[in-house]
């Protein structure tokens, strides 16, 4: 290993090799495929000359062509996984596999290998928990303007609500440590899964790091699995659950603006004709006006409630994330 750790490939001074590191760090390369016939030989391939000592896992998805086969005949170790969807052949490799560190890449051979070593090197050494590819292209083709505008968007989105730390969330190119993989309770099925992963290491502060990595276009006979409107929409839908379930109190706070606005405007007509003639014409107006300005306070209630709530989620979390970390330590070998 020691072409992965060398320290001038790093561009960084050398260091002491840390103990949950030391000997040889178990690396296994976590590719979820789908039909990715016309890529995963080459996916392998790369993989197996830029990591030689990792192992590489294909999980198939139900492919209705030849991907397991070519994949095996390639070198993989090859799985299935029968529930439909990336999120769910994720959480099975996550379940699956023991490693000290992971890559997490897509079968479509859009990401470039040559960037894992570095990838793999810096996690390992800087002690973090994740690792994101940022995409770089000059192709439109490799990264259409749908996707990089919806990227955009939803990013921001996460950025506004979780804080800074990643440019682009939906990256399907990632290092993930061994602590952050097996104390994560995963719940997407779909392409919600970058996003799950993002606001899980965020809202807990972990450390992580953004490399720029090299994207291309998919090889001929390839098609995208991921739909722009569709899966855009699913997305950012996951967002609001996410931000709902991390960050009530700022959630229900929000709603409970709104529901006080939407009160106030009911209202005014009301009060205005109270103070002028002394009578309220308008009762079921009057009457509409105080029940939602009651579901506000309800609101704001429910999101002080449910801050509590999850404070503790988040301390349990907190803890299987400490102890995931201390199980590797004890196990890793002596210096």
């Amino acid at each position: 290993m020691q072409q992965l750790f060398s320290p001038a490939r790093a561009g960084r001074p050398a260091r002491p090799t840390p103990r949950a590191v030391s000997g040889e760090p178990r690396l296994a390369v976590l590719v979820p495929c789908y039909n990715e016939a016309a890529s995963i030989e080459a996916v392998v391939r790369d993989f197996r000359r830029a990591l030689p000592e990792a192992e590489i896992y294909i999980y198939d998805n139900n492919s209705t062509d030849d991907t397991a086969a070519l994949a095996a005949a390639a070198g993989a170790i090859v799985r299935r996984e029968k529930l439909q969807g990336k999120g769910n052949v994720v959480r099975r490799m996550f379940a699956d596999v023991d490693a000290d560190a992971y890559v997490l890449v897509d079968g479509d051979a859009t990401y470039d290998a040559d960037d894992a070593p570095a990838m793999v090197e810096l996690l390992l050494h800087d002690r973090l928990d994740m690792v994101n590819g940022t995409r770089v292209s000059d192709r439109p083709a490799a990264y259409r303007p749908g996707h990089r505008f919806g990227n955009v968007v939803l990013t921001s989105l996460v950025r506004a609500a979780f804080g800074a730390g990643l440019r682009d969330m939906l990256s399907g190119y990632k290092v993930l440590s061994h602590r952050l993989v097996k104390s994560m309770p995963l719940l997407s099925a779909g392409f919600e899964i970058e996003t799950e992963l993002a606001v899980h290491a965020l809202s807990l502060r972990m450390p992580i790091a953004e490399v720029s990595t090299r994207y291309r276009e998919r090889p001929a006979g390839s098609l995208s699995k991921l739909s722009t409107v569709k899966d855009g929409i699913r997305i950012a839908r996951a967002i609001v659950m996410l931000v709902k379930e991390e960050r009530p109190l700022s959630f229900f706070s929000a709603l409970a603006l709104l529901l006080a606005a939407a009160s106030l405007a009911l209202a005014a007509p009301v009060v205005a004709t109270y103070l002028d003639t002394g009578l309220v014409p308008r009762l079921p107006t009057a009457v509409l006006a105080s029940a939602v300005m009651l579901l506000s306070f309800l609101s704001l209630a429910c999101g002080l409630i449910l801050d509590t709530v999850t404070r503790g989620r988040k301390e349990m979390k907190r803890i299987a994330y400490l102890a995931a970390g201390a199980r590797r330590l004890a196990e890793a070998p002596q210096p």
